[in-house]
């Protein structure tokens, strides 16, 4: 099973939880800084992959930085939880998917456009309306520049991505040029 797979259903077990406890938006923001810790740590982003470590350490570390930070007790356990099924790395997938999850259940879709320019506002307003037509959502863009794709636009909602790039289009070519 790959990672983004793992990490919605991840993502929707705890969408289901803090949604009945009331507790999104505290929930939400300690796994954000707790993504930020590990990511930011590469000694603590070791520790918790490397399988020669034992489990039991890796639960008195983790253990001791929760009696430090004090998050709420749904974020300790979730923690908890990921580290006992080894997926304590895949946090920052994981926060993705759960804000995905989130803004879906309010009726939203997160969509990541990247594009080699910053667009105009006009441009951004007729793709974000074209994007709500397309799934029947309401669609919150965001959107980054990579100057890599050349031109046109990249965008992802959830595991689909709709590729309009230039770089995609010349490999495109290339392929049938070299295949006939």
């Amino acid at each position: 099973m790959n990672v983004e797979t793992i990490a919605r259903r991840y993502a929707s077990a705890l969408a289901d939880v803090v949604t009945k406890s009331n507790e999104t938006e505290n929930v939400k923001n300690e796994l954000k800084t707790w993504e930020q810790m590990m990511s930011a740590n590469e000694d603590l982003e070791t520790l918790f992959s490397n399988p020669s470590v034992v489990h039991l350490n890796k639960e008195k570390v983790l253990e001791g930085l929760l009696d430090k930070a004090k998050p709420a007790r749904t974020t300790a356990n979730f923690l908890r939880v990921l580290l006992r099924n080894n997926r304590l790395n895949d946090l920052g997938e994981i926060n993705e998917r759960f804000a995905s999850v989130l803004e879906e259940r309010s009726g939203n879709i997160l969509a990541k456009v990247t594009s080699a320019r910053e667009l105009s506002e006009t441009e951004k307003a007729e793709l974000k309306t074209n994007l709500e037509k397309l799934t029947g959502k309401q669609v919150k863009p965001n959107f980054n520049i990579d100057d890599r794709i050349i031109g046109g636009i990249l965008t992802q909602i959830g595991s689909t991505v709709y590729d309009g790039s230039i770089k995609t289009q010349l490999e495109n070519l290339k392929e049938q040029l070299i295949n006939g």
